[in-house]
């Protein structure tokens, strides 16, 4: 629809079901203990309970996306998001994405939220189509990051050290992806929030591109499964949690099954009240032809009273 035959300067709201997304990573450890995602640490640490993965989330937007911009979302599509508020299992959420006015024939970005039913924000950002992507979400909050005070737990990194690249990284169905993701696909299509037959072993080849596409919050997962083999300097013992992320599409899909390289890089550090934080960007090369079909942006925030002395060490 084009801006002459929709004659309105009113903005619109396309929203999705409210659903009750799965926690998959109650089991998770890295650094030989428990993650966030368990209750007992997440309680210990003042949270109400263990969070759902913020990837997750990103589920809620792809029935949406696509119905914008068909399968172009999956090659050169964004989401790129903040988190405000954790999710528990139990909770429903609500994805909503926003029109703008007078621009229905030819959107290129919209803002994206999602909210539980008490009406509390999950998170918020943006999603747009490429190849020439506006400034996202994480572009502008990256950009607006201040420089921290003294650093603990990220004492040892700085912005522009390189992650050790991890030279084959794939995401078969029932592959189990490790300590970091206790999980197979195939498991988490069972409890994925939407369900789509372009992501399914038994249905994938009916997709645009012929082969089963990895789903949004997937993609996350296939860039971060490997990543202790990174060799961070990341000091211990520590528990993080996922505090921005992006996911971006640039010569998509990315296909269940095939072969990829993954290379890291530091690319910002940043402090909260509670958190410190390093900000990585991840690309997603292809084996054979050494392209790259996706990167990721993620500010992984550690939290400060995970790690013991860490008041006294600051100097607090």
């Amino acid at each position: 629809m084009s801006a002459s035959n929709f004659p309105f300067d009113t903005s619109l709201i396309l929203t999705g079901p409210f659903r009750s997304p799965k926690q998959m990573l109650e089991s998770q450890t890295y650094d030989g203990h428990e993650s966030i995602h368990d209750d007992a640490t997440a309680e210990k640490l003042g949270f109400k309970g263990a969070p759902i993965e913020g990837p997750t989330h990103f589920s809620q937007f792809e029935p949406l996306l696509v119905s914008l911009w068909g399968k172009k979302f999956y090659e050169n599509g964004c989401i790129s998001a903040h988190y405000r508020n954790m999710v528990i299992e139990g909770e429903e959420v609500k994805a909503s994405v926003g029109l703008p006015a007078l621009a229905l024939a030819d959107i290129r970005q919209v803002r994206i939220s999602a909210e539980k039913k008490d009406g509390s924000l999950v998170l918020d950002g943006t999603a747009s189509v490429g190849p020439d992507h506006p400034e996202s979400e994480l572009d502008r909050r990256i950009s607006q990051l201040r420089k921290p005070g003294k650093l603990v737990i990220l004492r040892d990194i700085k912005a522009g050290d390189k992650g050790a690249n991890i030279e084959h990284v794939t995401m078969d169905f029932d592959q189990h992806l490790g300590p970091m993701y206790p999980f197979t696909l195939a498991a988490k299509l069972e409890k994925i929030t939407e369900s789509c037959s372009w992501h399914r072993k038994e249905t994938g080849g009916s997709s645009p591109w012929g082969r089963a596409v990895i789903p949004f919050e997937m993609i996350s997962v296939l860039a971060y499964y490997t990543v202790e083999q990174a060799k961070w300097k990341v000091r211990t013992p520590n528990v993080g949690l996922f505090a921005d992320l992006e996911i971006r599409m640039i010569e998509g899909p990315v296909f269940v099954g095939e072969r990829y390289v993954v290379e890291r890089e530091a690319i910002a550090l940043s402090e909260s009240q509670r958190t410190e934080s390093f900000w990585t960007k991840t690309l997603i090369r292809q084996e054979k032809s050494g392209k790259i079909i996706a990167s990721t942006v993620l500010n992984h925030a550690l939290v400060k009273d995970s790690f013991p002395g860490y008041k006294e060490e600051k100097g607090e």
